[in-house]
């Protein structure tokens, strides 16, 4: 069945998905949402803040500088220069949106220090609540603004494509098993999130699982830097599915890791220790891990008691667990938390599609390279978001109404094969993860395709596993170790390398039916 709006449609609920519905404001769009807004999105997890030279003693060129430096040689100097540059200004709206920034008595902004950054300047909201706070003030003007029609419990799957241009967007119910309907609309924006959670160990929600790359790739779109994905050094190692994150503003207050014979071994692996660039740490934790010395997170004495009233998620999580942050050590492992790479988008945030945006963790522009600096991600969602809004004003005749849009799903035999989901979470951990190799990533490319044929067809499987060959294809491609790719087989990074991935699925799956080629 086919219904089709004058709305733009915006696919996710996240943070780059309800800013981009207020910046368009007061033209119509309609937000598609698996869940109840504020549930399920990767933004309302986040727990760092928002990147941004806010201070006097700080500077958007420094923050360029330290973006630049993190990214490993593949970052693009342009894009880092305009992200940066345009921080204050969203760190301003949004509070104008009224979300509750941490202050100091002066009423400036509390800054934190995380790893790879100069300075101190991740602006938080009550200590470790920054996407929840953010979100909800989003959610609120979402809510109170006429134009943005929100439907949730609905799923985006797929991609109508005609002469290279996207016509519109294809739903199903989010909850159960249903019919697929088309939705033509004057433009789509991707804005569904992330890839962590096609990882069995990460910290993302339950539903990030690479669908919206998977739909985009599988329609034509081109992706770049699929390789390099972002391990969180310091997810709580405590046996949950997603594993809570041990934020490293922690580290930036002076947390120190051990291992399990107390000795902190990250003095030995970097001069800035703790505060290394998240993919030196991540690979200097696994290696405790692997060596059976297990590592922990030890707060005791630099923040003490703090640590329940600064970082409430944390002090949550640890309960939960049964650990005392206070009085205990938390044991950490690395964990899927980022996806570098992402659908191509050009400087304005175009895909290689026609009518087709993308912005946030979906999208690949070029500011994070093979490392991205921690919280630049929200930021990007933010500078994205207000872009591609302008892009598609830009794009399109005005349009101050259209109505509501009315979607109704029959029941239909779109099911996911959860035993097969799981299995390909194990295979990306275990062959696609923190150390890559030829051999397990030939293996992996293999157990893919197995678990694609083996599992009921379905819309939401086929995506997860486009997203997992395009991985797994670029690791095998990229013959050196660069930023959160690491290859044991080729541990050095190669200065004729040093530059951005670009693949299609039609390639990627062309390097999976010849994994030796590569």
């Amino acid at each position: 069945m086919t219904t089709s709006t004058d709305r733009v449609v915006i696919v996710g609920a996240g943070l780059g998905a309800l800013y981009a519905a207020l910046k368009l404001a007061p033209r119509p769009v309609l937000v598609i949402s698996p869940e109840v807004l504020g549930v399920g999105a990767s933004s309302a997890w986040a727990q760092g803040g928002v990147a941004a030279a806010m201070s006097a003693s700080d500077s958007a060129e420094a923050h360029a500088l330290d973006t630049m430096t993190a990214g490993a040689g593949t970052v693009d100097p342009t894009i880092a220069r305009m992200v940066t540059a345009e921080a204050k200004a969203h760190i301003l709206d949004l509070t104008d949106l009224g979300t509750p920034f941490d202050r100091d008595t002066q009423g400036g902004y509390v800054m934190s220090r995380e790893a790879a950054h100069s300075k101190p300047r991740v602006v938080r909201v009550k200590g470790d609540q920054a996407g929840r706070e953010i979100m909800q003030a989003l959610i609120g003007a979402v809510r109170e603004t006429p134009s943005v029609q929100v439907a949730e419990g609905v799923l985006a799957s797929g991609l109508e494509v005609e002469d290279g241009i996207v016509r519109g967007v294809w739903l199903e119910a989010a909850d159960r098993p249903s019919d697929r309907r088309l939705l033509s609309a004057p433009a789509i924006l991707l804005a569904g999130g992330g890839s962590g959670g096609l990882y069995a160990v990460t910290t993302n929600p339950p539903r990030i699982r690479g669908q919206v790359i998977g739909m985009a790739a599988r329609a034509g779109a081109q992706i770049s830097d699929a390789e390099f994905v972002q391990f969180h050094p310091t997810a709580m190692d405590i046996g949950e599915d997603p594993a809570p994150l041990a934020t490293e503003a922690l580290r930036g207050e002076g947390a120190t890791l051990i291992n399990n014979a107390g000795e902190r071994f990250m003095l030995a692996v970097h001069p800035d220790a703790e505060l290394a660039p998240r993919d030196i740490v991540a690979r200097a934790i696994f290696a405790e891990h692997q060596a059976g010395r297990r590592p922990m997170l030890d707060t005791r004495a630099t923040i003490g008691a703090e640590v329940i009233t600064k970082f409430p998620a944390v002090a949550e999580a640890c309960k939960s667990a049964g650990i005392d942050p206070v009085a205990d050590t938390i044991p950490v492992a690395p964990a899927a938390h980022y996806h570098m790479g992402g659908i191509t988008t050009d400087a304005l945030g175009r895909a290689s599609l026609g009518n087709l945006w993308v912005c946030g963790e979906a999208s690949s522009t070029g500011l994070h390279g093979a490392n991205r600096l921690a919280s630049n991600g929200l930021l990007e969602a933010l500078v994205y978001a207000r872009i591609c809004a302008l892009g598609i004003e830009a794009a399109l005749p005005d349009q101050l109404r259209a109505d509501p849009v009315a979607l109704t799903f029959s029941s239909g035999n779109e099911v996911v094969d959860e035993e097969a989901v799981a299995q390909l979470r194990r295979v990306m951990t275990n062959h696609v993860g923190v150390m890559r190799d030829a051999e397990g990533l030939r293996f992996a490319l293999r157990e893919i395709e197995r678990i694609e044929k083996m599992a009921p067809a379905s819309n939401a499987m086929l995506n997860m596993t486009a997203t997992a060959t395009l991985i797994a294809a670029s690791a095998l491609a990229r013959r050196e170790s660069r930023g959160g790719h690491f290859r044991t087989d080729y541990p050095q990074a190669d200065p004729t390398l040093a530059m951005r991935s670009t693949i299609t699925l039609a390639e990627a799956l062309a390097l999976r039916a010849n994994p030796t080629e590569a």
